[in-house]
């Protein structure tokens, strides 16, 4: 069984910076997928990015250019660097893991789910 547990959400103005971080226990095999998604409060759960098993990156079009995933191997963490953070990236965000290989934004489906931390933009 995979646990994930996120860390780094916090409450930042406009323009901010903030880095999540999820560091995964249990079996993490290489050729899984991770990915981070999002949801605002009343809106249905959003794919933001994503990482495949080859390292390829994935991104939601209203984050391009300003958030980064990444992916630590040997410390079993996945992490997203967010920059230049708006209002609307206001949402719990959920660390996810699917034992596809190599799925896409649209076609992920995560196997394993973290409890959420919260990310809060003021204007």
């Amino acid at each position: 069984q995979v646990q994930l547990v996120e860390s780094g959400g916090g409450s930042v103005q406009a323009g901010g910076s903030l880095r999540l971080s999820c560091v995964a226990s249990g079996y993490t095999y290489r050729g899984y997928s991770m990915g981070w998604f999002r949801q605002a409060t009343g809106k249905e759960r959003e794919g933001v990015a994503l990482i495949d098993s080859g390292g390829r990156t994935y991104y939601a079009d209203s984050v391009k250019g300003r958030f980064t995933i990444s992916r630590d191997y040997a410390k079993n963490t996945l992490y997203l660097q967010m920059n230049s953070l708006k209002p609307e990236d206001t949402a719990t965000y959920y660390c996810a893991v699917d034992r596809a290989s190599y799925p896409t934004i649209a076609t992920m489906t995560p196997d394993y789910w973290g409890q959420g931390t919260q990310v809060t933009v003021s204007s």
